[in-house]
């Protein structure tokens, strides 16, 4: 008589999944816990003196309270700017909508420091062209503005992150319940009145949720405040952690570890505290089968509304476009904006420049394999919340959400100091501490849509290929990955295009041999290598557009970067 083995039986389904989360933990909760770790423990000791030596340094202590008002008033900016846009856009009968949308989502699509270059080139007070344009017009002896200050600052945040809030707030609010407010017109309320009354206080969890996007993308931001705020002096967190890891010494690297923990306290805080708020209040309204929310008609106010509108998204996208095109085509920067000034001359150089050309290819390298690594695990995760009753299933999910809310400026450092030889892994300076770095920011919104593609898939179809005497793995392969593969495409995409792109944790990470097409742009602008660097951001953008172009045709026009 054979003795049955009491040991219980490791399927494949086990082993993909356990492997998942042992990645995630290994190089987010890891070098995260270790950066923490270093801040508060000294020869393994608990000691926070960094701290108060750190933001007893007024230029520390100036860049923290720099970070938080003016990443509040990029916030509020972008709040009323996008609220009245959103409605304007999804709930009236305003001319054009459909092109308005794509032109201030488009927005979204432009490296945040693309932007920034852009509007220096505009409003830079020595030469930037509206600057000239304003002298000229009004015979100003002086430029009336100066993007290197405060404001400069707060303006070109707020162009390039308000799109997270009309994004957030547009989509909530084309898929509300109009019941309350055909109940209000119908008791006599005025359209403004119910705008006030009702549908602002139902759109509060999306609008506070926008804003809050807002606020984390205007903290952490590195490129935008490197670019318009450093030349003003004007130091926030990130550029400060950046300057101390630039110093490659103890004292340097310390620092940097204590302000960028108070960068992720502040960063992941928030986050947490306002989806707790949100979740102790309930906003749902009673209504049957839901239906689109009417139109409203704008009557005489039309005109208006879509003349508020042209100029907006003519200066937050149109413009800012026009000026890095333009500035790529002029043949001689010091001719200016002349019809006979324009060519193709400053391109061959770029595209015959083998440093450039190897920056492209390598950014595009590294870009696929993080988007083929991260959308694996991303089905892997997704698969386990949505389609598992495993206790702590839920884990990963937030392990990646953590991931991806932290600033790219800590997940950097983190990885710097932990994979440098200390824990297993010596990855610095190499393309693979680049790759990780993408895929501990970049995989959330990849894990979401594949959930919430996942979560509409009967369970009874892999029941079935199971009960057929096929492995779970190959149930995965043949069922499960056709049935979502639109939704694996987009993820794909969504971690492919900002890691091709991206600039902090680049321009931290990279080596003499894996220097990507975000730090030679930035090294660019920084030289001040206008028209070379106007070349390649034209670059980035077509790259970009193309990739959204494929991203919005697989999803049917749901998703776009």
């Amino acid at each position: 008589m054979v003795k049955k083995s009491s040991l219980p039986r490791i399927d494949s389904k086990f082993i993909v999944i356990a492997l998942s989360v042992l990645v995630l933990l290994y190089f987010i909760v890891l070098p995260l816990g270790v950066l923490i770790y270093d801040s508060v423990v000294v020869d393994g000791k608990f000691d926070i003196s960094s701290y108060a030596a750190v933001y007893s340094q007024s230029v520390n202590l100036k860049a923290l309270t720099n970070t938080a008002r003016i990443s509040i008033l990029v916030m509020i900016f972008s709040v009323l700017i996008t609220f009245p846009m959103a409605w304007l856009i999804g709930r009236t009968d305003l001319p054009g909508r459909k092109y308005f949308r794509t032109i201030l989502v488009a927005s979204y699509m432009i490296p945040p420091y693309v932007g920034a270059i852009a509007w220096t080139q505009l409003l830079n007070p020595d030469v930037g062209y509206l600057n000239e344009l304003f002298k000229t017009l009004f015979s100003l002896s002086a430029a009336p503005f100066n993007i290197y200050t405060e404001g400069g600052l707060i303006w070109v945040l707020t162009l390039f992150y308000s799109p997270f809030a009309f994004i957030t707030i547009s989509r909530a609010m084309e898929k509300m319940d109009p019941t309350l407010e055909e109940a209000s017109r119908i008791a006599g309320a005025s359209p403004l009145r119910v705008l006030w009354d009702v549908t602002l206080p139902l759109m509060a969890p999306s609008i506070l949720a926008g804003g809050l996007l807002v606020f984390i993308g205007a903290g952490s931001c590195f490129g935008i405040p490197a670019i318009v705020g450093m030349p003003g002096n004007i130091e926030v967190l990130t550029t400060r952690i950046v300057s101390f890891v630039y110093m490659g010494d103890d004292a340097g690297i310390r620092n940097a570890t204590t302000l960028a923990v108070s960068l992720m306290v502040l960063a992941n805080g928030l986050l947490f505290f306002m989806t707790w708020m949100m979740g102790r209040k309930d906003y749902t309204t009673i209504g049957g089968k839901s239906t689109r929310p009417a139109i409203v008609e704008l009557g005489r106010w039309k005109g208006p509304a879509t003349f508020f509108v042209g100029i907006y998204a003519f200066i937050a996208v149109i413009l800012p476009l026009g000026s890095i095109v333009a500035t790529s085509l002029m043949v001689s920067i010091s001719k200016g904006l002349k019809l006979d000034n324009f060519g193709f001359d400053a391109w061959l150089p770029v595209l015959e420049n083998s440093q450039y050309l190897d920056c492209i290819w390598r950014s595009l390298g590294y870009a696929f394999i993080a988007a083929c690594i991260g959308t694996l695990l991303s089905l892997f995760v997704a698969y386990l919340s949505t389609k598992t009753k495993i206790r702590g299933r839920s884990l990963p999910d937030i392990l990646v959400m953590v991931g991806g809310s932290t600033p790219s400026v800590v997940i950097a450092l983190a990885l710097i100091i932990t994979f440098s030889g200390n824990y297993g892994l010596n990855l610095y300076s190499s393309m693979w501490i680049l790759i990780v770095s993408y895929l501990v920011k970049y995989m959330t919104m990849s894990v979401r849509t594949i959930a919430a593609s996942l979560s509409q898939v009967s369970s009874s179809l892999e029941e079935a290929g199971l009960n057929s005497g096929a492995g779970w793995l190959r149930v995965c392969k043949d069922i499960i990955m056709p049935l979502v593969a639109p939704s694996i495409v987009a993820g794909w995409f969504l971690i492919f295009m900002p890691s091709f792109y991206e600039l902090t944790m680049s321009n931290l990470l990279y080596g003499s041999d894996t220097q990507t097409i975000g730090v030679l742009l930035f090294e660019l602008q920084t030289y001040a290598d206008t028209q070379n660097a106007s070349v390649m951001s034209v670059i980035i953008l077509l790259i970009v557009m193309v990739g959204n172009l494929i991203l919005n045709k697989v999803s049917k026009g749901h998703i776009a970067i």
